[in-house]
C-alpha cells in the first residue's frame, strides 16, 4: 500500500487579511506544514489541491487574484503535483483520481481547508473510492457558521465535522502521530 499526502485548498484568502479569513488558520497551516516536510523527508508522493472559483458571484480564489494562491508555508517543490478544482469536492471533475492512481496511492493523509467544506466533501468521497483515510485534526480549519438564528462558533463546527468524520471516514489523529507514521 502506498500513502500519499494531499492538502486541500491551503490558500491565501483563507489567511489574516483573505477575504474569507477561518479562525486557526495559522496554527493549522503550521502543522500541515510539518507533515508535508515529514513526507518529503520520506519522498512519499504530495498531491497539492488548489480551488478557482468559477461560479458566478464568488468572492473567493477568484482567478489571478493573490488569494487564490497556495500559503507561502505549503508552497508546492518541483515534480509535486498541484490538482485545480472547481467545487468542494477535490474528486469532482479534476485529475485526482487519475493522480492518486498514477502514484499507487491506496492511503491517503488529508490536511486542509475549510473542514466543514472541502475537507469534509473530499474525505468522504475518498472513502467512498476505497481510499483508506486519515485526517490531520490541528492541520484543518474552518469558520463561525450562521443556521436560522444559531450561531455556531468554529470551535463546534470542527469538533462536530470532525466527529463525524473519525471511523466511518477516516482516522482523525494529530498531524504529528501521522507525520510519525507517514
Amino acid at each position: 500500500m502506498s500513502k500519499a499526502l494531499v492538502l486541500i485548498d491551503l490558500q491565501n484568502d483563507y489567511f489574516p487579511g483573505g477575504r474569507m479569513e477561518l479562525v486557526g488558520a495559522d496554527a493549522a497551516v503550521g502543522q500541515a506544514a510539518s507533515l508535508l516536510a515529514a513526507f518529503r523527508q520520506r519522498s512519499l508522493p504530495v498531491v497539492h489541491v488548489r480551488h478557482v472559483a468559477t461560479r458566478a458571484g464568488a468572492t473567493f480564489f477568484l482567478p489571478g487574484t493573490p488569494g487564490a494562491d497556495i500559503h507561502a508555508a505549503v508552497q508546492p517543490a518541483a515534480g509535486e503535483r498541484v490538482v485545480v478544482k472547481h467545487f468542494p469536492n477535490a474528486f469532482r471533475e479534476t485529475e485526482l483520481p487519475a493522480s492518486l492512481r498514477e502514484l499507487g496511492a491506496t492511503q491517503l493523509v488529508f490536511a486542509g481547508m475549510m473542514t466543514h467544506m472541502c475537507v469534509d466533501t473530499t474525505v468522504r468521497a475518498a472513502a467512498d473510492l476505497g481510499f483508506k483515510c486519515s485526517l490531520a485534526h490541528d492541520a484543518c480549519a474552518t469558520r463561525d457558521l450562521r443556521f436560522g438564528a444559531s450561531q455556531v462558533s468554529a470551535a463546534d463546527v470542527q469538533v462536530a465535522y470532525l466527529a463525524a468524520l473519525d471511523g466511518a471516514f477516516a482516522s482523525v489523529r494529530p498531524a504529528a502521530e501521522l507525520a510519525a507514521e507517514a
